[in-house]
């Protein structure tokens, strides 16, 4: 077995991939930043096909599919040690092609393991967006951010998985808190409350707000304020570590 079988050229991919990879499984992975109070997400452009798609990739014959997930958003972002939430298996069986159009890759010339059908395992991630190293594959000419709001049209049924990755998110907020791996390591809590209604779309209650997140115990309020604002600037915070983890474990009652 070589090395890397990732690293096979398309060609080498398309032809003997069978060899390394689970056949019928896939792993897609949305892959959520924020910056300039937009949600983005991560997306890689197909070579010669100029078609976009979310970052995925395929598991290893004996490798955790944890595993996979975890070196697919590392290999894409330059990042480790993030957390990937499993969120939901995609099996129309239409879904590779027919209802979602003729999506055959440039690289396949003829019968090929890839054209079969396939069932993918949905991830998303939460980034922050400074420290990501935008990484294509060796199928794709780019690697990009894309605001939430005008993703293109993807290949298979990726803007499906866009979709219900956010709605997994949305619900996320109630019962686990947000914002530690999307904004900088010091925040306003204007900041943290324009992240909460940029992923949820909707305008939240100021008071009502700062009141329900110091209630939660997980952010600190640091004696100095945001640099070159007005004359009355925001305070600046920053999460407490060890308990905004401690809050993924257990959970929380945001109630937003």
């Amino acid at each position: 077995m070589i090395n890397d079988p990732r690293s096979l050229s398309p060609k080498e991919f398309f032809e003997k991939g069978h060899n390394y990879f689970l056949p019928h499984i896939s792993i897609d992975c949305v892959i959520f930043g924020f910056h300039d109070n937009q949600l983005k997400v991560l997306l890689l452009e197909w070579k010669d096909t100029h078609r976009w798609c979310l970052p995925g990739g395929f598991v290893l014959k004996g490798e955790d599919i944890n595993d996979a997930a975890d070196n697919t958003l590392r290999m894409r972002t330059g990042l480790q040690k993030i957390i990937l939430h499993q969120f939901h298996t995609f099996g129309d069986p239409n879904r590779d092609r027919g209802t979602h159009g003729h999506n055959t890759p440039p690289h396949v010339k003829g019968p090929s393991w890839i054209m079969e059908r396939f069932i993918t395992i949905g991830y998303w991630a939460l980034v922050e967006f400074s420290k990501v190293t935008p990484t294509p594959d060796q199928f794709s000419a780019s690697c990009q951010w894309w605001e939430i709001n005008s993703i293109p049209t993807l290949i298979l049924d990726h803007n499906v998985i866009v979709k219900k990755a956010l709605e997994s998110l949305r619900l996320q907020l109630n019962d686990y808190p947000v914002g530690f791996n999307l904004l900088p390591p010091k925040f306003t809590m204007p900041e943290l409350q324009s992240l909460y209604e940029t992923i949820l779309g909707e305008t939240l209650d100021r008071r009502n707000f700062q009141k329900k997140m110091i209630a939660l115990d997980i952010i600190t309020r640091l004696n100095e304020r945001k640099q070159g604002g007005a004359h009355k600037a925001p305070y600046l915070y920053k999460f407490d570590k060890k308990k905004y983890q401690n809050a993924l474990k257990k959970g929380i009652s945001f109630g937003i």
